[in-house]
């Protein structure tokens, strides 16, 4: 898409995973909570109902992918998929991973507590393990 650029808070606050048909896949720096997030790389698109009818269904389809493989490696006690968006204006759709243990349970992650940056090859290791079980889907 030669009009799309990655929101630069998006940019700043995370790594990328890699790109399906419709989205980029990026994985939110801190280590708290196994947290992706999807970006369709269309171009001056805030939310959902904008998209057309194809990239609407692409992007509910790259999202049961991505829902479906957190699932399976990370077992969690819920999965928080949302489009908030009140920061961010870009489209993005994160997927949190949850657990009953974790730090802001039950509460929502976003703006509970100050976020806690991956260290050494954690980042790198959770990525790859990611790519791995999604690597018939990603296209790079």
């Amino acid at each position: 898409m030669p009009d799309f650029v990655l929101h630069q808070q998006l940019a700043q606050d995370c790594f990328n995973v890699g790109s399906f048909a419709l989205t980029e896949l990026l994985m939110m720096n801190d280590s708290q909570y196994p947290w992706f997030i999807l970006v369709p790389r269309r171009h001056n698109i805030r939310e959902i109902y904008q998209l057309g009818q194809a990239d609407r269904q692409a992007l509910q389809s790259e999202s049961c992918l991505l829902a479906e493989a957190l699932a399976s490696i990370y077992r969690p006690d819920k999965l928080n998929i949302a489009a908030i968006g009140n920061l961010v204006p870009q489209l993005h759709l994160h997927h949190v991973v949850r657990y009953q243990t974790d730090k802001a349970w039950p509460a929502p992650v976003w703006g509970k507590f100050a976020s806690l940056p991956y260290a050494g090859d954690q980042a790198e290791q959770r990525i790859t393990q990611l790519r791995s079980a999604l690597q018939m889907h990603l296209i790079n």
